[in-house]
């Protein structure tokens, strides 16, 4: 993930900031508890497709 993208993203409902999990390929709002895909290089940064993180999940 490119930094400078990274860090002009924004969680799309509370617009906290985002941390990219390069394992999984997401990047995760911890305030939402959410991770977003980011699908061949490109966030998807809809509530939709977002998963939500269980809360035994560490973020």
């Amino acid at each position: 993930m490119d930094k400078k993208l990274l860090d002009i993203l924004a969680c799309p409902i509370c617009k906290g900031p985002l941390v990219f999990h390069k394992d999984q390929n997401e990047l995760i709002c911890k305030v939402d508890r959410l991770a977003f895909p980011v699908r061949e290089d490109i966030p998807v940064m809809l509530e939709d497709e977002a998963r939500a993180l269980p809360a035994d999940e560490e973020v």
